[in-house]
């Protein structure tokens, strides 16, 4: 039995779902259909300009995953774009992710509500610059950080 897929994080949900060439009839299109994870991709590492460690981190993925979900989403688009297709935006294995955003400006945070997704304006003062982050509880005496030192060994073992 295969492994169960883990569902990706994102931190928008598209308001625009469909998108199709100018005077071309519906009836005469093929479509192309992108999921939301795949829009997630392209707008962590081609819109917010994020590099694929973090991007993979802020969708709860391996790199390697990530960098597969955007190759894929990249050549959909590309597809779309250059064989004149539609491009519907739909389904995909995802959840909203569990992140808290700051607005460097204000310093107001807030977290996703069913009524609004969208995590990259600030709901205060309208801001763009924002930031986001995992509120995750941290073990008495772990630092909370990722990596760290390793310690030395001495001897064997």
């Amino acid at each position: 039995m295969p492994r169960p897929v883990k569902p990706r994080w994102v931190e928008f949900l598209p308001c625009v779902t469909y998108f199709k060439p100018a005077g071309v009839p519906m009836a005469q299109l093929e479509e192309v259909v992108l999921g939301v994870d795949e829009v997630e991709a392209i707008r962590l590492k081609d819109y917010v300009g994020l590099e694929q460690e973090e991007c993979a981190m802020r969708m709860n993925l391996a790199q390697s995953t990530f960098q597969r979900i955007l190759t894929q989403a990249r050549a959909k688009v590309a597809s779309a774009l250059v064989q004149g297709k539609a491009l519907r935006i739909e389904g995909g294995n995802y959840l909203v992710s569990p992140f808290t955003f700051e607005c460097r400006d204000c310093k107001h945070e807030w977290e996703h509500s069913d009524k609004s997704i969208d995590g990259t304006t600030c709901p205060k003062c309208g801001g763009l610059n924002t930031q986001s982050f995992r509120k995750v509880p941290v073990a008495d005496g772990a630092s909370g950080r990722r990596g760290g030192r390793r310690r030395a060994r001495h001897g064997r073992g």
